[in-house]
């Protein structure tokens, strides 16, 4: 176990209410504050924002992200 870290699934619960940045199968980059998630990596994000060569291109606000498009999420460091 490593930082309380012992499942996938514990480290998307920690990050609830916290930014995280995620890539998609279709090589968008999306960064947003996490609302909730389930069992199919299923997300919803708030204040979400697009991502192109590290600069936001456009606000989306609310969103929906299938499980089956992520490839991976991580904590985010963009602003």
């Amino acid at each position: 176990m490593v930082n309380g870290v012992e499942r996938p699934l514990d480290l998307l619960n920690q990050s609830k209410g916290k930014e995280i940045l995620v890539q998609l199968k279709n090589e968008k980059q999306l960064v947003g504050t996490l609302l909730a998630f389930d069992i199919h990596i299923n997300i919803v994000l708030s204040n979400t924002r697009e991502l192109e060569n590290g600069d936001i291109k456009r606000n989306i606000g609310l969103t929906f992200l299938r499980g089956d498009t992520i490839i991976y999420i991580s904590p985010s460091k963009a602003s």
